[in-house]
């Protein structure tokens, strides 16, 4: 795509043609999944139609295809992200199992009774949860780093956590609550000091601008499909090639092997070593064609619009009153959190599906930054390639009719 056209971008989302309550929709949850391009959807129908077979086990015809189609993904994923290889890019079912992977066997290789694990205050669930389940399985401990009210990390009390019972850093790329950018390359920089590995959950971040692993030099990387405009049920572990070569197998079954026998069994080499049985195969041809779609459109073109989105978002929500935005981080994804003065946020979540309009409403599966906030949970807007000026003009007067019924 050579210019960036709105108008072009919203014609190759089908479901943006749907009416919702007889009103045009207006979708504004993708922090919770994107809608998908028709690109993605006629590459999966195409695998169905034509090419689908179990990969990599196969010697016929329609496996050879599949089988391209699926490795030709992981090729996709490791150019977009900058992986040294194809060995580090390992298919998972999205982040949430990428990091219960990472718990679960450099977690259990590496970390004993005694050793600390860094998360923040703004974390997902899925960030939070599997180290607890192994700090109680290993008698290791878990620190917080505080954030400030404007839902920044503060890095002076972060740096203050690193020591020398650090065994690993796990934070947020982007809050998928708030919309913060976290410091991600002064908070690997700090980690290095000590050669502590850094994990970073991608999820939210992913969709929304350029991430290069090599240039961050993470050890680790975690995103979702679904976020990308891909399908669900699919998603990637990024580990650096040294670090997933000396941890153990996640799961045991077909293709992470070499060699059974009831004596022994030798494993296959990365990245299958993590992938035992059939993989979600067309799901993994949807993701590869989400990153050619999202590759064409050009990544520093989507981050450049989101922003103008935000920024006039952010302008029309300061002038509604009795409206307080949830997170004002200085560095900022497309995401816009609130609360209104009495109106609790399932009341206009329900309001604005009313008219057309599908945001979020709850603690977005982070209960502690609600619990810092003081509120129960916050309605949030979420903003993609596709969203308009105008959708956030429905936006707002909805929420300034809200307003008024509830007086």
């Amino acid at each position: 795509m050579t210019t960036f056209s709105i108008e072009k971008i919203r014609e190759d989302f089908p479901i943006l043609k749907e009416k919702i309550r007889n009103k045009p929709l207006v979708y504004l949850d993708n922090a919770a999944t994107c809608q998908k391009p028709q690109a993605v959807i006629d590459s999966i129908s195409h695998l169905y139609t034509h090419e689908y077979a179990n990969v990599h086990r196969g010697v016929h015809t329609l496996s050879v295809k599949a089988t391209d189609r699926y490795e030709g993904a992981r090729e996709k994923v490791k150019n977009f992200i900058n992986a040294q290889s194809t060995k580090e890019i390992i298919f998972v079912k999205g982040t949430t199992e990428a990091i219960n992977l990472i718990a679960q066997t450099f977690g259990k290789a590496n970390i004993k009774a005694g050793d600390e694990i860094i998360i923040t205050a703004m974390e997902h669930h899925s960030n939070i949860v599997p180290w607890q389940m192994l700090c109680e399985e290993t008698g290791a401990v878990l620190k917080v780093a505080p954030i400030n009210l404007q839902g920044e990390l503060i890095f002076a009390e972060f740096e203050k956590l690193i020591s020398d019972k650090t065994k690993l850093v796990a934070v947020v790329h982007m809050s998928n609550a708030l919309g913060t950018i976290n410091p991600v390359e002064k908070i690997i920089a700090a980690a290095k000091v000590k050669n502590i590995p850094v994990l970073l959950d991608g999820a939210q971040a992913i969709p929304h601008m350029s991430v290069d692993v090599q240039a961050l030099d993470c050890d680790f990387y975690a995103f979702s499909g679904h976020k990308l405009y891909a399908p669900a049920g699919i998603g990637v572990l990024y580990g650096k090639q040294a670090l997933l070569e000396a941890m153990p197998p996640y799961q045991g079954g077909g293709d992470m092997i070499r060699k059974v026998t009831f004596e022994e069994t030798e494993y296959n080499g990365l990245p299958y070593k993590f992938e035992a049985g059939t993989p979600s195969i067309a799901d993994v041809v949807g993701l590869g064609a989400a990153i050619d779609y999202l590759t064409e459109i050009g990544m520093d073109n989507i981050a450049n619009y989101e922003a103008e989105l935000l920024q006039y978002a952010t302008a029309k929500a300061k002038t509604i009153k009795g409206l307080r935005i949830v997170g004002e981080a200085r560095e900022k994804g497309a995401i816009l959190s609130f609360v209104l003065d009495k109106i609790h946020p399932h009341d206009i979540g329900t309001m604005l599906d009313s008219l057309g309009i599908a945001i979020r409403a709850g603690h977005h599966c982070a209960m502690p930054v609600m619990d810092f906030f003081e509120v129960p949970a916050t309605a949030r807007a979420s903003f993609a390639v596709y969203n308009t000026k105008e959708e956030i003009d429905i936006l707002m007067n909805g929420i300034e009719q809200l307003i008024e019924v509830f007086g």
